[in-house]
């Protein structure tokens, strides 16, 4: 009897694991390794990303993670963004790093990322969110950051 439960187990963790890494980030669950087709050549005009509802982004430290985020583009320029980063994991890990994938739609894409601090491009990136959610214009709130990612 204890080999059937201790078999099962690691099915339910197998199929768990695979569920995480192949399925997620799953709303406020967070992924792995992004699976899609990688795109071979840079992109310079990211406005496509105005169709797809979110983008997922993922990190790495010492193992992928990815999470769903709002990605937006503004004179062709891709953002991201979220309210309360400084509290956020891979929000550290993007800055420490630079680096990270995005997928938008099927496609992931290898590109760098560094936070926007410079008002006039957090406000375009806040108005391109704003544009692509429909909501009216409201202020930028001062918890809200915004990263720019660019093709590598």
């Amino acid at each position: 009897m204890t080999k059937k439960l201790s078999f099962g187990f690691v099915v339910l963790l197998a199929a768990g694991l695979l569920t995480f890494t192949t399925l997620c980030p799953c709303g406020p669950t967070p992924g792995a390794y992004l699976l899609g087709t990688q795109a071979s050549t840079p992109i310079d005009e990211w406005s496509f990303v105005n169709e797809v509802p979110l983008c997922q982004l993922e990190v790495t430290t010492w193992r992928p993670h990815s999470i769903n985020l709002n990605c937006m583009s503004s004179n062709g320029a891709l953002y991201i963004s979220c309210s309360n980063c400084a509290d956020k994991s891979w929000s550290r890990t993007a800055q420490e790093k630079g680096v990270a994938r995005v997928r938008a739609g099927e496609m992931v894409y290898p590109v760098a990322i560094r936070r926007v601090t410079e008002p006039t491009e957090l406000d375009r990136a806040w108005a391109a969110r704003l544009q692509k959610i429909g909501q009216a214009p409201v202020q930028r709130p001062n918890h809200w950051w915004s990263f720019r990612l660019t093709s590598r």
